[in-house]
């Protein structure tokens, strides 16, 4: 496993690496257990962040397939539970 120089501060953490399936599936399944646990930790040889996810979040995942690369990316997101969501007004009006 390799590691190139990612940037971190407090408040960020960015890792990539070259992995195996089997190395990927240690790591979604770290990630299962957090989530289940409310508390989420990354960390390599250049930093750590601690995560608490709780609440409602909010899920996004992209797949595609180019001729010479395959992707998905799955983001989670969530806001604080301190910080209240902002209140939006929905308008429908029909014919």
């Amino acid at each position: 496993m390799s590691r190139e120089n990612m940037s971190q501060n407090k408040d960020s953490f960015r890792h990539e690496s070259l992995q195996d399936a089997k190395s990927i599936q240690e790591i979604l399944k770290s990630i299962t257990k957090g989530l289940a646990k409310g508390s989420l930790t990354f960390s390599d040889d250049h930093g750590e962040i601690v995560l608490e996810p709780k609440g409602l979040m909010n899920v996004k995942v992209t797949a595609r397939c180019d001729d010479n690369r395959n992707r998905f990316d799955l983001r989670v997101s969530w806001q604080p539970e301190d910080k209240k969501p902002e209140k939006k007004t929905l308008n429908v009006r029909g014919g």
